[in-house]
């Protein structure tokens, strides 16, 4: 009885451990959270496969969607052409501020950026044209 209650307990943890693969195992990965009224948005890729998620406002969203080459190939120009990996993040204190987090963990435009502490002048521009497509990408596929 035991061996059978362990097995059990194991298979429950392996279960539970998997729900929150798509949190961890992703290409690019977009999020918006916190403010006054905190929010939580997510949007993560790997290959064509993408994982979208909003709570705030009263509001629950998921939706599991594919993306296609274009818009693939689209966000990749708008990360190159805007010199992602080059935008350099402000180091002041911001407190509830809704924080813009992007990362990429592959191809040539590998980084990590937030603008919690807001984004140097001189990048704002850049930074506003990556994030513009992030949105386009989800109000094109979730927010019909």
């Amino acid at each position: 009885m035991k061996k059978i209650l362990g097995i059990f307990l194991i298979i429950i943890t392996a279960l539970s451990c998997n729900s929150q693969k798509v949190y961890s195992d992703f290409d690019i990965s977009y999020s918006r959270s916190g403010g006054y009224a905190p929010s939580y948005e997510n949007l993560l890729i790997k290959g064509n496969d993408a994982h979208y998620s909003f709570e705030g406002q009263g509001k629950k969203t998921k939706k599991n969607f594919k993306i296609s080459n274009e818009d693939l190939k689209k966000l990749d120009e708008t990360l190159s052409k805007n010199n992602f990996r080059r935008i350099q993040e402000d180091h002041k204190k911001m407190y509830d501020n809704v924080t813009t987090s992007i990362n990429v963990k592959k191809g040539a435009n590998e980084g990590s950026k937030n603008d919690g502490s807001m984004i140097m002048p001189n990048y704002k521009t850049n930074w506003e044209n990556i994030t513009a497509n992030f949105q386009e990408i989800i109000n094109n596929n979730v927010k019909n």
